[in-house]
């Protein structure tokens, strides 16, 4: 009974909501947690449509027990939440049991923000008189510039590139495309790259379209980029913990702080929801306070 409804569930999240495969599966493992609690306390007959705000407290306490993180726990309810909705949209229930049902309180861990004058130190690290190096100073440009995830570096395209109107179009979690402006550092940097190193590098088959390649002419890997980036901050003397995701971070926390929309900004780095990006408005107070603490003599 409950796995044809996972099959709809599966279709409506692959077709209607155009998510990933890996995504899909979170979201199956979710329900089936709920699943095996009824199963587990002999209430298996009990259909979808028949679950109560009881039930799922009942199984948030059983998921608890079992030894599953708090965020975890967040995890597999915002799973079950979306399932609800799932059935409340296609009218198999008319009624959502979830409503009420409370996740753990999930400290929220604001990530390492690099300041533009870091950023700028890390990049002058790069060595020059290497074909890598420019490669690497195209990559943390256009990173920077376009807020782009390391997945979404290592497979941009050169088709993708719209240098005569200022835009990238970028294809990001579940398939989904979005247009970004790139500024006239990366354009530059890229260019040089384009024409002084990728066109003398032998190009593995298949890879004739992506545009930063390895020196064996094959797609670069996520672990690469961190550990250029890694090696740059260490030899910079940063000691915050600096990944390719903070510079995502920094792009974003530098628009906020610089006044951005935040609706421009959850469009330009591709969240779903706004309130993905709205930690950013966290991270611009946290900014705030900072800097009364070193420079307001009263505080």
């Amino acid at each position: 009974m409950w796995a044809s409804f996972r099959k709809l569930f599966k279709g409506y999240l692959k077709l209607e909501r155009s998510m990933s495969d890996h995504s899909i599966e979170a979201y199956l493992r979710d329900v089936e947690k709920l699943e095996q609690y009824l199963q587990a306390h002999g209430q298996e007959k009990l259909r979808p449509q028949d679950i109560t705000l009881a039930e799922l407290q009942g199984c948030v306490q059983w998921i608890a027990k079992l030894g599953m993180t708090a965020s975890s726990q967040a995890r597999t309810i915002s799973g079950i939440k979306a399932f609800y909705k799932f059935l409340l949209l296609e009218d198999m229930t008319k009624e959502d049991p979830t409503q009420l049902l409370e996740a753990p309180k999930l400290e929220r861990k604001l990530p390492d923000v690099l300041t533009f004058e870091e950023i700028e130190k890390i990049i002058a690290q790069i060595p020059l008189d290497t074909p890598e190096g420019h490669r690497n100073k195209a990559i943390l440009e256009t990173m920077y510039s376009c807020g782009l995830r390391v997945s979404e570096v290592i497979n941009l395209q050169i088709t993708q590139l719209h240098m005569d109107v200022g835009f990238i179009r970028i294809i990001g979690k579940g398939d989904k495309e979005r247009l970004v402006p790139i500024g006239r550092d990366a354009m530059q940097q890229i260019h040089l790259y384009r024409q002084h190193v990728r066109i003398h590098m032998p190009v593995k088959h298949g890879q004739e379209d992506t545009l930063f390649l390895n020196r064996r002419g094959g797609q670069l890997s996520r672990v690469m980029i961190f550990l250029v980036i890694k090696d740059l901050a260490q030899k910079a003397g940063i000691v915050k913990n600096v990944s390719p995701h903070t510079f995502r971070h920094s792009f974003a926390t530098h628009l906020v702080e610089g006044g951005a929309d935040l609706r421009a900004v959850q469009e330009m780095l591709g969240h779903e929801s706004i309130t993905t990006t709205e930690i950013y408005t966290h991270l611009d107070r946290e900014y705030l306070r900072d800097t009364l603490a070193r420079f307001h003599p009263r505080f």
